[in-house]
């Protein structure tokens, strides 16, 4: 039996971009899907679309404290067996969910599962595919390596078991860029992920997202929660290492 799949979408004056994430969820026609979109009351017209899906999707609307904050309160909200959060301006391609419950449906001991996805701009035009290359790669490696020396792990295309934050809590709302990293390295302490090496989702990085505008300080905080999880001085060397590179590979190439 396909488990049931919780999709939590965080939202914030998105409204350029929220309607393809919407519907990229909602296409997929996956049989037990819940979908929650949290929303800290944006000013744009973000509002207006979710609520024209009407119950399709369940709608909350109310300040918060950052997006770790609105993601947290879709966790908790959520009664899928999967979970997952895919902010609102990246989108899932065909099948995904699909392909998502029916390998956990065939892993019952899997823990969480990540897959690949392609990194667009504010078009939708696909960029930076020998970034992507580079991450697939790092991904056929140990976990210590693709875990500890950078982050791999693509956010919007990776899900896990809803049970595991009775055991582990929720995401960290004191971070503002690497709440996901962090969330990996604790998963990381159960089991290791799951790999699929199947296109999930699009990662658009645009002028106004995190990722397109605060790189520099989204890798300073990177490198601080590494610090949190390891202790060896070499993988801290190496990550902080390959944080400067390619933080001087970003400023070339956006």
């Amino acid at each position: 039996m396909l488990p049931s799949i919780s999709v939590i979408t965080p939202s914030y004056n998105q409204g350029q971009f929220i309607r393809q994430t919407i519907e990229s969820v909602l296409s997929q026609e996956y049989p037990r899907l819940e979908y929650i979109v949290v929303d800290g009351l944006s000013t744009d017209n973000t509002l207006a679309i979710a609520k024209s899906y009407g119950n399709r999707l369940t709608l909350v609307a109310e300040r918060d404290r950052g997006q770790t904050d609105a993601i947290n309160k879709g966790l908790r909200l959520a009664i899928g067996d999967i979970v997952c959060w895919l902010n609102s301006d990246d989108y899932f391609l065909p099948g995904t969910l699909m392909a998502v419950g029916q390998f956990f449906a065939n892993h019952p001991n899997a823990l969480w599962l990540t897959g690949d996805c392609q990194i667009v701009n504010e078009s939708g035009q696909v960029i930076q595919e020998p970034v992507r290359q580079y991450k697939r790669l790092l991904r056929s490696l140990v976990p210590a390596v693709y875990m500890g020396v950078t982050n791999t792990i693509c956010q919007p295309a990776t899900f896990w078991r809803r049970s595991v934050h009775e055991q582990l809590g929720y995401l960290d709302e004191s971070l503002r860029y690497t709440m996901d990293y962090d969330w990996w390295l604790r998963l990381l302490t159960c089991q290791p992920p799951a790999v699929s090496r199947q296109l999930f989702t699009a990662f658009r990085i645009h002028q106004a997202s995190k990722g397109g505008s605060e790189f520099e300080k989204q890798f300073a905080e990177d490198y601080e929660t590494l610090l949190r999880h390891y202790k060896s001085p070499m993988v801290r060397a190496l990550h902080r290492w390959h944080n400067q590179a390619i933080v001087e590979v970003y400023k070339r190439i956006k």
